[in-house]
């Protein structure tokens, strides 16, 4: 299993190392009524955001034996990243593969803990919020005299970039940054231009635009 977390400018995080367990929490909203001879009622009117929770750690040390991939990032700076994030507006691209889950999030927890016998090691706890993306009209335009809005800002994806790496393919690109190996075609169909008619033969240094 793989979990990153992106933000709008392209920077990634990929969890070193996978956690135990994944809870994803979905709730109904209701509102309640006092109904004479009856009791209480309630009427269900919508769904509540859903929270998405793990916990793990970042080690100081690589260790195959658990963690994803060798060159893990510095621990403390990557908690400083995740506390940037949550701090932030903009919502992050939360994607854990191979399931279903591709949202926009939001961190709303985020607590860390050391401990005595592993220097250096982080353990954190995650709860993200799925977003929902909306838009504020005036009174002026609800009332039709005029155009003006405010909006959340644009989450339409800027184009991504990748630099080919040695030893990379498309399908460890597509598997990498998209979530799944099999979208290696849609790289290569935006990328003819660059790759050549071989889709195999993808050089280091070649710059790649991901699809959204």
């Amino acid at each position: 299993m793989d979990i990153t977390l992106e933000d709008a400018a392209g920077q990634k995080l990929w969890f070193p190392v996978n956690p135990s367990e994944i809870n994803i929490r979905r709730d109904r909203s209701l509102e309640t009524f006092q109904i004479i001879n009856l009791g209480e009622v309630d009427f269900p009117y919508g769904e509540k955001i859903k929270e998405i929770s793990f916990s793990s750690f970042f080690p100081a040390e690589s260790d195959p034996s658990y963690c994803r991939y060798e060159t893990i990032p510095d621990p403390q700076q990557t908690m400083n990243l995740i506390n940037t994030w949550m701090s932030d507006r903009q919502p992050l691209r939360l994607m854990i593969t191979p399931t279903e889950v591709n949202v926009l999030v939001i961190i709303s927890s985020h607590n860390s803990s050391f401990r005595a016998n592993e220097p250096g090691d982080v353990y954190f706890d995650l709860t993200f919020r799925t977003w929902r993306e909306y838009r504020i009209r005036t009174i002026e335009e609800l009332s039709g005299g005029g155009t003006a809005t405010e909006a959340r800002p644009d989450l339409k994806p800027v184009p991504k970039t990748y630099t080919v790496q040695s030893g990379d393919s498309l399908w460890a690109i597509a598997k990498l940054n998209l979530g799944s190996g099999s979208r290696w075609r849609d790289i290569y169909e935006m990328n003819t231009s660059v790759i050549g008619p071989n889709p195999d033969r993808i050089l280091s240094g070649q710059e790649l635009v991901m699809p959204s």
